[in-house]
């Protein structure tokens, strides 16, 4: 049983459902004058959409599904993405 567990949580596909755009994130930040959101903003605008962040997203959150994904986590790895 661990090891098909282990297969498991190892094979799991994490994705984000929905439409977001360019638009959506602006309207999302919006209120949010602060520096991390004007250069994750600029940062999805260089890149011509957010397909590579969600790509990111998705690949460094996969490894805390065992442990659970907490909106800290989600604001730092933007943090981090946009940094980068």
């Amino acid at each position: 049983m661990n090891d098909l567990v282990r297969y498991l949580l190892s094979n799991l596909y994490l994705d984000f459902q929905g439409d977001i755009t360019v638009d959506k994130v602006r309207e999302f930040l919006r209120e949010d004058d602060s520096k991390e959101a004007r250069r994750l903003l600029s940062k999805i605008i260089e890149e011509g959409g957010v397909d590579d962040l969600l790509i990111a997203m998705a690949d460094v959150l996969k490894d805390r599904i065992p442990t659970g994904i907490q909106t800290d986590h989600l604001r730092e790895q933007l943090r981090m993405y946009s940094e980068s």
